[in-house]
């Protein structure tokens, strides 16, 4: 329920019934905005004395208690001044300059007067000129009176509010300020860049200060869109005393033709000004008239319907005026016929109340007829023509109803005597406050306020929630296509594709290439990567590849990147191959995907390949994906369903190719690698009286998602018993708990403190894991001086022993080596690619030369990694530009089975004669010897074939030293 905010008893019956009345007329507006009338309560009996008069003007003073907390917007009158027309202007100006007694209650903000104001900047600027001495033709005035009216910006001052202003304007002197500045600037620049340049700056700032001056002392920019300015040169009050400037001279779209418009209404009213000041009626009656419609107009505008601001929704009361006692000497009697008139002519309904008290002794009538018009210049053109220039000068005033006329819009209640003294003290007057409508708590200040705190609010966390979320995450422009996820050991990294320059994958990482790369960082190879795709530009012919790899790792290791980084330089230096060539129309575009830390996100980075593969139809396929983890099959039967090819660089799973057609593997499989190790195993077996093997393999842990392994210790049991061996023993190691170091000790003295020690270990874990074997087959008692055969699963091409190896100098290792780069050709690759490396050190940086005799062992090619991506880009390119023109991914797809690329680093790069779901026997394959493990190891290639070469290996061709 609402709160009770008042409470008193009637005096009188005459007191409950205009109370109810007005009560009815202000709660009823919310419900069906009823016509607002003038009310003007009067005792009937013209001959009541002062007593009676007293007790009507105080049933206008209960009314306006009863509302003045209510939050209707009430004002009390009283009118001052030396004439009645002084004193009903002084209150409009009331009502308009100064606040209406809401108490800081009100249902809405404060009501807005810009009508009214414009009206009093017209009537100051009207004073000051009137008094001034200097006299002239009314033209010269009302040119006086604009230049003043654009010294006030079209707005009235307030008294005391502009002092500070003034005072500072006359102190700092802007022009005289500007000017210094502006000279000093001039000065500075004409040392700086010459005075041919100087001179142009100058004369636009000359020409930009020259428009600002007159825009700023001509008018406020944008003056005739503002609401007040469209009023005065529309309002059809006016029309009559501007003539020559009709209001259809006003448009939205021509600011000088309302421009002059609405000078000239503004010299027609500050004309009126000014003879009514000089005590001319007729101006005094256009002057109050058109004020009090200024009034009406701006109140009926602030209930307007439609407003941004649903102002209509929050005003469900109308605004009230009391005016206690209205005669003609106080000038409330022709305040309220100017009201009544305003309205008469008006078809619009405002919603102003107003309830008065008049004497017993009045009479409520129109405002008494003007003076007889004066005689006719004796100077005028003709007596016709100036009947009619005087008809339009008083046009506006004439349009009032005529004094037999009643008053249509006031409403009198005369009051009997009767009514006035009988008591009634027993009926009991309430008001409760006016409740605000649900408009206002939608749209009110503190709710707008809490919605931008919380809209702010929630942006920030918003905004946050995508910086955390994905790896370029500002608010506008955030790219999806790289997302952050927690790796291994809890390190938060990026996984997805880089697709703006924002996302950096290696930024940061100061890790360099090997042998004669050295010097040059991931971070210089990613950025290379980008500027080479800068050079491409928009609408030249392109393929788009993406390559996707471990480009992530720990913190505090980047060694664990290595892989990654020598992968995406052999992406980048056939990239760099293709671009620079001058015969080759269409240039190669590459996208860097991460798969996180060893690999293990690879399904999240497949997913977002696709999903930029979806937007960009340049992009062909994937290169890269060479690890084989539980993810691998997941993530390319992804990209089969997503018509994209995938040339995977060195992973060496076995079902990937009989399961997905659109993979094509650049590395021998574990199964061919088993294979060609069978050979040298098998001739072991057979110099051996019951041989005997040993499968040693890493545990899988619960988050390692490596397969690799799992299928390395299935290949080495199986070839290993076709090879004659006896197994004696499948052995298993771990990790340690922060996943470095192999856990070996225990497995190794299992084996070496066996009663017969195994003659061939088959090696299932990963590279970085043989030094510790080395290491403990040399010191664990048992093994140490027991010569053992040591066959390894993965490439031990990228491996390097260390002196902790030097003691298992009995111990002859068998690995097979993906990159057979001593059976290819290619051998200018290499300068080739020492020179386009140098091209990224900085200025006066070079490399070291390349071995003449075999390039390919320096450790920047020896691992494989670097050449294998290269192929592996190059067959992808190829395919996708048959006939140097860009073909679509699925175009690429079936091309990949036709690309025969020769006289590459490990032979012929070709997938002909191969079949979908079925084995690609077209891989490359050395098998390696390393004698001595340590500083001082010697390795020999015993055997193996260039990459294209079908031909099978044998035992033959495989000899044992």
């Amino acid at each position: 329920m609402t709160r009770e905010v008042w409470r008193d008893s009637a005096d009188n019956e005459a007191a409950s019934a205009v109370f109810h009345l007005m009560q009815e007329l202000i709660d009823q507006y919310r419900v069906n905005r009823p016509v607002m009338p003038l009310v003007v309560a009067q005792a009937e009996d013209a001959a009541a004395g002062p007593e009676i008069d007293l007790r009507v003007e105080r049933i206008v003073h209960q009314v306006h208690r009863a509302n003045q907390l209510r939050r209707v917007p009430v004002k009390l009158l009283d009118g001052y001044g030396a004439t009645p027309y002084e004193a009903a202007l002084s209150m409009v100006r009331t009502l308009t300059e100064r606040a209406w007694e809401t108490r800081g209650t009100s249902q809405y903000k404060p009501f807005t007067f810009p009508r009214s104001r414009l009206l009093a900047a017209i009537e100051q600027a009207t004073a000051t000129v009137v008094t001034q001495p200097e006299r002239g033709s009314p033209r010269e005035r009302d040119e006086r009176i604009l230049e003043q009216l654009g010294s006030l910006r079209w707005r009235a001052s307030r008294p005391g509010g502009n002092n500070w202003w003034d005072s500072l304007r006359a102190s700092i002197r802007p022009e005289t300020f500007v000017g210094a500045v502006f000279i000093a600037v001039l000065s500075v620049l004409l040392g700086e860049i010459g005075w041919v340049v100087t001179a142009l700056v100058a004369a636009a700032a000359l020409l930009g200060l020259a428009v600002v001056r007159l825009v700023t002392t001509a008018a406020p920019p944008l003056l005739w869109l503002r609401r007040a300015s469209r009023w005065l040169a529309t309002t059809s009050s006016l029309a009559a005393s501007s003539t020559a400037y009709p209001s259809d001279g006003w448009s939205w779209f021509s600011p000088s033709g309302s421009w002059r418009v609405i000078r000239a209404r503004a010299a027609a009213v500050a004309e009126r000004v000014a003879d009514a000041g000089a005590g001319d009626e007729h101006a005094r009656q256009f002057h109050l008239e058109l004020r009090v419609q200024a009034l009406l107009e701006d109140l009926l505008h602030n209930y307007r319907p439609h407003a941004l601001d649903w102002r209509r929704g929050k005003r469900t009361v109308p605004p009230v005026v009391f005016l206690p006692t209205a005669t003609q000497d106080n000038g409330g009697i022709l305040l309220i016929n100017a009201v009544n008139n305003v309205r008469s002519r008006r078809s619009e309904v405002d919603p102003l109340l107003l309830l008065a008290s008049l004497p017993a002794d009045r009479i409520m009538r129109h405002t008494p007829p003007l003076p007889p018009e004066p005689p006719v210049n004796a100077g005028a053109r003709s007596g016709a023509r100036a009947r009619y220039e005087r008809w339009v000068d008083d046009l506006s005033v004439g349009q009032a109803p005529a004094a037999a006329v009643t008053l249509a819009w006031v409403l009198r209640l005369p009051l009997s005597t009767g009514q006035l003294t009988h008591e009634h003290a027993h009926a009991q007057l309430v008001t409760h406050r006016v409740r605000r409508t649900w408009a206002w708590w939608v749209m009110s200040r503190t709710t707008i306020a809490l919605a931008l705190v919380g809209a702010l609010l929630g942006t920030f966390l918003w905004s946050e929630h995508l910086k955390e979320k994905y790896c370029y995450g500002p608010l506008v422009g955030v790219s999806t296509d790289a997302v952050r996820l927690t790796g291994p050991g809890g390190v938060r990294e990026c996984v997805g594709v880089a697709t703006v320059p924002g996302v950096r994958f290696a930024e940061g990482n100061t890790l360099q290439l090997n042998g004669v790369g050295r010097g040059v960082t991931f971070e210089r190879i990613e950025q290379a990567i980008r500027e080479q795709n800068a050079t491409i530009g928009p609408g030249e012919p392109h393929v788009t590849v993406v390559y996707a790899g471990p480009l992530t790792g720990t913190d505090t290791d980047r060694e664990d990147t290595r892989k990654g980084l020598e992968e995406l330089t052999g992406v980048y230096l056939h990239q760099r191959f293709v671009n620079d060539t001058a015969n080759r129309s269409v240039k190669l575009r590459v996208l860097t995907a991460n798969g996180g830390q060893d690999m293990l996100r690879q399904t999240t980075a497949v997913r977002r390949i696709i999903d930029v593969a979806r937007r960009d139809s340049s992009v062909v396929g994937v290169v890269g994906l060479g690890r084989n983890t539980t993810e691998s099959a997941e993530a390319t039967g992804l990209l089969q369903r997503a018509g994209l090819p995938v040339v995977d660089t060195t992973n060496s799973g076995s079902d990937l190719a009989r399961a997905y057609p659109n993979y094509f593997g650049m590395a021998a499989t574990d199964e061919e690698q088993a294979d060609a190790l069978g050979l040298i195993a098998g001739r072991l077996a057979d110099g051996l009286d019951d041989p005997q093997a040993v499968v040693l393999s890493r545990k899988v842990g619960n988050e390692d998602k490596d397969r690799y392994t799992t299928e390395q210790r299935r290949v080495g049991l199986e070839m290993l018993e076709e090879s004659g061996f006896a197994l004696a023993a499948d052995t298993r190691y771990s990790l340690s708990k922060d996943g470095g170091s192999a856990n070996l000790d225990a497995p190794l003295h299992s084996i070496c403190g066996a009663e017969r020690v195994p003659d061939a270990l088959y090696f299932a874990g990963r590279v970085e894991d043989v030094n510790t074997l080395m290491s403990g087959l040399g010191q664990t008692a048992g093994c140490s001086d027991k010569k053992i055969t040591v066959f390894t699963g993965d490439d031990l091409a990228k491996a390097r022993f260390d002196d902790s190896t030097k003691l298992a100098d009995k111990v002859t290792l068998y690995y097979g080596a993906l990159a057979p780069l001593s059976q290819g050709g290619g051998r200018a690759f290499y300068e080739d690619s020492r020179k386009t490396l140098e091209a990224l050190l900085p200025a006066g940086e070079q490399l070291p030369a390349l071995p003449k005799e075999r390039p390919y062992e320096d450790r920047l090619f020896a691992s494989g990694q670097t050449v294998i991506s290269y192929q592996a880009t190059a067959a992808l390119y190829a395919a996708a530009t048959r006939s140097d023109v860009p073909q679509s991914a699925a175009e690429t797809w079936a091309t990949l089975y036709s690309v025969a690329l020769h006289d590459m680093p490990t032979g012929t790069i070709t997938f002909r004669g191969t079949i979908p779901y079925a084995d690609q026997k077209v891989h490359g394959l050395n098998i390696v010897e390393v004698t001595r493990p340590g500083p001082d190891a010697q390795s020999r290639v015993v055997c193996g074939r260039a990459a294209g070469d079908r031909t099978p290996l044998t035992r033959a061709d495989c000899p044992v030293g």
